[in-house]
């Protein structure tokens, strides 16, 4: 397969500042190598979790790569842990520039997988392994390029603080202690989040930061009555009422929104598309509510979740016997909220649109909180800018809205303005994260390493 074209690639490494060729490869292989011993690391959630000894080795490389040992700390938090690490600056009275991860990951089962997912290989220009996308991948680049500036005699003014939270793809226990500690950070910048695409050729089309998230939030309605003998059937049937109340909920359609974050998003992403869904995408843009350019996005997958609230049904649990009328039927609403609207206020909807007084609806959200989007700051703006034009030449960065959940909603939540900003470019047909097979090509390891470097010196100044 065709991988980011080789011009590309030749233009980023001479495009490094500071050190040789020679450097600037080691730092790459270091990157590699870093991420390869990660990928090792079973950081998964339950039984035989190992995110405390992968939080212990990472910190072992930022210590031997010029960290003091003080400054970089590993906390236990029940199953997992939670990594920090503080780069002081020269002014101790800058708030300090956070960058934000996650060193946990999705589980992997060996036997669904071609390759082990806990054993990282190299094969046809792809790093493959659990992590090789989301995001060990990119936390090595960013523990490479961080000890190679220190290396270099980099003195930033403010602290840089790097954090990798241990539960991000579970419970967010340690994202929100992370937040709460370090809530008084000039900004975040969360390698989670955004990233680049490559057409199915191989040759990076746009970059995306990500600005806003939506809120995630579930639901439980529910249906209770006497029940009774099936033989006796009775109009009211709590399977048949939650059912239709169920129904209606899947036909309803939230007013479509746009904001900022999510109108730049589609003026410049229809630069890149053709067709219907670039005709709506400008429209909408234009207008949120043009009813045609609302039934394409809303028809694709891929943009639904940009042009408002969406709740979908994801779990039924009703009976109790076969021979028997239900007593409770329960079914959990999946519901990711646009920034700025209150769960509350989408709870009192559902109750609404389901129609029947029997039934109930109650937030049983667990690890999650309503965030508005991030100021698009002039500073971090013109920075990412900045930095992808090193890393690629002329390919264009603009903001995006994530329809999942990051670490920057626990920053968000705390006012401090946070950006999804890592520079891995994949390709739609490769993008396995969470999936099987996960892999990302390593030819985005030195223009990353590029990006990084001009990102994090501009944004410590």
């Amino acid at each position: 397969m065709k991988m980011l074209n080789t011009a590309l690639a030749a233009t980023a490494m001479l495009a490094v500042a500071g050190p040789a060729a020679a450097q600037a490869a080691d730092t790459q292989a270091r990157a590699l190598d870093i991420a390869k011993r990660a990928i090792a690391f079973r950081s998964v959630a339950g039984p035989g979790n190992q995110t405390p000894q992968l939080a212990a080795y990472l910190k072992s490389v930022l210590v031997a790569g010029g960290f003091a040992d003080r400054d970089v700390t590993v906390t236990p938090v029940d199953d997992t842990a939670y990594l920090i690490a503080r780069w002081p600056g020269t002014d101790a009275t800058a708030k300090p520039l956070v960058i934000s991860g996650h060193i946990d990951v999705v589980e992997a089962k060996p036997a669904d997988w071609q390759r082990d997912p806990f054993t990282a290989v190299v094969e046809k220009g792809y790093l493959y392994g659990r992590g090789a996308t989301d995001m060990k991948l990119d936390a090595a680049i960013v523990i490479a390029t961080l000890t190679a500036m220190k290396r270099e005699g980099y003195r930033p003014r403010r602290d840089i603080v790097l954090e990798f939270s241990g539960d991000e793809e579970t419970r967010m226990k340690t994202s929100a202690l992370i937040a709460e500690q370090l809530k008084n950070a000039e900004m975040v910048v969360n390698i989670d989040g955004g990233g680049g695409r490559l057409s199915e050729g191989g040759t990076p089309e746009f970059a995306t930061f990500q600005g806003a998230e939506k809120t995630y939030a579930d639901f439980e309605l529910t249906v209770t009555n006497p029940g009774g003998h099936s033989s006796e059937p009775r109009r009211a049937n709590a399977i048949n009422q939650l059912s239709a109340a169920m129904v209606r909920i899947g036909d309803y359609r939230f007013p479509p929104q746009i904001s900022p974050v999510t109108r730049t998003f589609f003026v410049e992403a229809a630069k890149h598309k053709t067709g219907s869904i670039a005709a709506a995408m400008r429209a909408f843009a234009a207008d949120p509510t043009d009813a045609t350019a609302i039934e394409t996005l809303a028809a694709d997958p891929a943009y639904v979740g940009q042009i408002g609230t969406t709740c979908v049904a994801t779990m039924f649990d009703a009976g109790h016997a076969t021979n028997a009328l239900p007593q409770r039927a329960t079914a959990n609403v999946n519901c990711r909220i646009f920034p700025g609207v209150k769960p509350a206020d989408v709870m009192a909807t559902l109750a609404r649109v389901a129609g029947d007084p029997a039934v109930t609806v109650r937030d049983v959200t667990e690890g999650s909180v309503a965030n508005d989007a991030s100021p698009l700051r002039p500073d971090f703006v013109a920075a990412a800018t900045r930095a992808m034009g090193k890393a690629y030449p002329g390919v264009p960065l603009f903001p995006s809205m994530s329809a999942g959940a990051s670490d920057s909603m626990w920053f968000r939540y705390r006012n401090v303005p946070s950006y999804g900003a890592s520079p891995m470019f994949i390709k739609d047909s490769d993008n396995f994260s969470h999936g099987l097979n996960e892999r990302t090509p390593i030819a985005s390891i030195a223009p990353a390493i590029v990006y990084y470097r001009s990102l994090f010196a501009d944004l410590s100044r």
